[in-house]
């Protein structure tokens, strides 16, 4: 017998938006699979269980706000969320964590992810630290090419810090070493974080394309999205902290400027046209900083969009 890779949903099992929890991964039938991903690698002892560990729960608390019932007309993506199509999606709850030792739910996500892939559904990931999406990355191993979207403050091509190479400076250093991630393109960056001049050259040198928050502001997300070429797949990994704090105020490390909502929901909207998007995650939320639940009930909504436009552009049509 398996072990058991998640666990249902906390505070009296409430999924995301009440749609049907399935823990038996190996049986899956949906087109959208939410998980939530808590706990990634820690720097520290005190980052081992932090407030961002509660995000999926947070997340979910305030999905009804995010979009109040299948049956409301949502304007952002033209009707109602499934468009009264045979959409399947489902919540799989929460990766179980392993208190002595991070490789274990690491290895746990990664499994989830390769058995949502398996059953041909579209997982959208719920964080937790941005460290999480590392062991989902690698379970696309063998379905690329694809392209990588990161919106963030921060490039996160650290090797590692304190010894630890898969923390949550690292992720997109750790894609750029996967055969099936092709090209890059890091959207929203500004202030300063933990990378350096030498992560910056790596990050160039390897052939991402970096579009730092004051150049986004001045040509536009439409004007992004034509660099980014039609066709193919997409994977889009989100960081609360690059999106504008009055949208996204519930993060470790807030600063001014960023991806408001109408950006976001029109990369949203260009990458399901363009071509395919094959999972999205949503990291870096502190639920004790949140204000009103708005940090939640953004992310919601990207879900929302997300899931919404694909519905409308045959992703699911037999």
């Amino acid at each position: 017998m398996k072990e058991p890779l998640t666990t249902a949903p906390k505070h009296g099992f409430r999924s995301f938006h009440n749609f049907p929890i399935c823990q038996d991964l190996n049986s899956l039938q949906a087109d959208f699979a939410i998980l939530g991903v808590p706990y990634g690698f820690a720097y520290t002892i005190d980052e081992v269980s932090n407030d961002q560990t509660n995000a999926p729960t947070h997340i979910r608390q305030f999905c009804e706000r995010a979009l109040r019932g299948l049956d409301r007309w949502d304007f952002d993506i033209g009707g109602t969320l499934l468009d009264d199509q045979p959409v399947r999606v489902v919540d799989c709850g929460d990766i179980l964590g392993d208190l002595r030792d991070p490789t274990v739910h690491s290895r746990r996500t990664e499994e989830a992810v390769r058995r949502i892939l398996a059953a041909g559904a579209i997982p959208i990931i719920l964080g937790g630290d941005h460290s999480i999406p590392i062991p989902v990355f690698r379970a696309y191993e063998g379905r690329g090419p694809i392209t990588l979207v990161q919106v963030d403050a921060h490039i996160d091509w650290r090797d590692h810090i304190n010894g630890v190479r898969e923390g949550l400076s690292s992720p997109i250093r750790r894609a750029s070493e996967m055969d099936h991630f092709t090209s890059i393109f890091q959207i929203g960056l500004r202030a300063a974080g933990s990378a350096r001049g030498e992560e910056v050259r790596a990050a160039m040198e390897w052939g991402a394309t970096l579009i730092p928050d004051v150049e986004l502001q001045e040509v536009g997300m439409n004007a992004v999205l034509e660099r980014i070429p039609d066709g193919g797949q997409y994977y889009l990994t989100v960081d609360a902290d690059g999106l504008d704090p009055t949208i996204m105020p519930a993060v470790a490390g807030p600063a001014p400027g960023g991806v408001t909502y109408t950006q976001i929901r029109s990369l949203i909207h260009g990458l399901v046209r363009k071509g395919r998007v094959v999972g999205m995650d949503i990291v870096e939320i502190t639920p004790r900083k949140d204000i009103n639940g708005i940090s939640a009930i953004t992310a919601g909504r990207l879900i929302v969009n997300l899931i919404g436009k694909a519905v409308r552009a045959g992703y699911f049509r037999k």
